[in-house]
């Protein structure tokens, strides 16, 4: 890596993490001294087109699934979870979380549903079978412990579905839910963010370790190791009043709107422009 002119990283901590471990390679000697020439280094944030983003949304309301998701929650919110069937994105601990918000609140009781979609991802391998069956199991439990007649707390769905009816389900959804473990930017809680109405936005709990926890500093932050503290912010974005919800919604919307995708591609090329006429000298 320390032979390119440009690295560019998604998110600043990264890069000078990158940069602290060039440092103390070379002065040890574990790079030859030709690699003092250290390349340039810069965050780069992967982002979205949000306007077309949002266009998408706003056509997918009135698709089928997304007025059969709607229909079928009778007067429950929704909060929604859109991730790939694998360790690093926390289902395990999202789905203990919801368990424990419905335990520490029962009173809201029916009025919060968890759509969590989770296309399977290396179903070859034991350890991903193992997890789903497992957060099968989990599921099962929190319904058999929480549900009743009209209300089924948490919807796991193994599948994908298409980018527009996705970008509808967002649009439904009082809460976007997107809680990695680790993760170096997150491209769903941008996608939630932009499908939102402006006059009426659900709330983002994001994980404060994805990359994209730097930018949408309107969400509400979480450690998705803390169960509880998780609980409580799902409880405290199900009570937010809309005023609250569009002042952080507007943040994480400027935010976007600053560094979108177009933003990302110009200033990329921009850099690996000057990058390769200044040939090896570190900014």
């Amino acid at each position: 890596m320390a032979a390119y002119d440009l690295v560019g990283f998604q998110t600043r901590r990264d890069q000078e993490n990158f940069d602290a471990y060039l440092r103390d390679a070379t002065a040890s000697g574990e790079l030859p001294a030709p690699a003092a020439r250290r390349p340039r280094t810069r965050a780069f944030p992967i982002s979205i087109d949000v306007d077309e983003f949002a266009q998408a949304a706003r056509r997918a309301s009135g698709a089928a699934a997304v007025r059969g998701l709607r229909d079928s929650l009778g007067g429950s919110a929704l909060a929604i979870g859109i991730d790939r069937l694998d360790y690093s994105k926390g289902l395990m601990e999202k789905f203990q979380a919801f368990g424990e918000f419905l335990k520490r609140y029962p009173e809201d009781s029916g009025r919060l549903t968890l759509l969590q979609v989770a296309p399977v991802s290396r179903a070859g391998v034991r350890s991903y079978r193992a997890l789903r069956q497992e957060l099968e199991r989990v599921a099962g439990h929190i319904n058999g412990e929480h549900a009743n007649p009209q209300w089924t707390p948490i919807r796991y769905v193994n599948r994908n579905f298409g980018r527009q009816v996705v970008a509808g389900f967002y649009s439904a959804a009082r809460i976007g839910l997107v809680t990695p473990l680790r993760d170096g930017m997150n491209q769903v809680a941008k996608e939630y963010v932009a499908a939102q109405d402006p006059e009426d936005p659900g709330v983002l709990l994001l994980s404060r370790f994805a990359g994209a926890a730097e930018q949408l500093g309107g969400a509400l932050l979480v450690n998705p190791h803390d169960i509880g503290g998780v609980a409580d912010a799902i409880a405290t974005a199900l009570r937010m009043d809309r005023a609250e919800r569009r002042e952080r919604h507007e943040a994480c919307l400027g935010a976007l709107r600053d560094q979108d995708f177009h933003w990302w591609a110009a200033t990329f090329l921009s850099a690996l422009d000057r990058a390769g006429g200044a040939g090896s000298t570190r900014p």
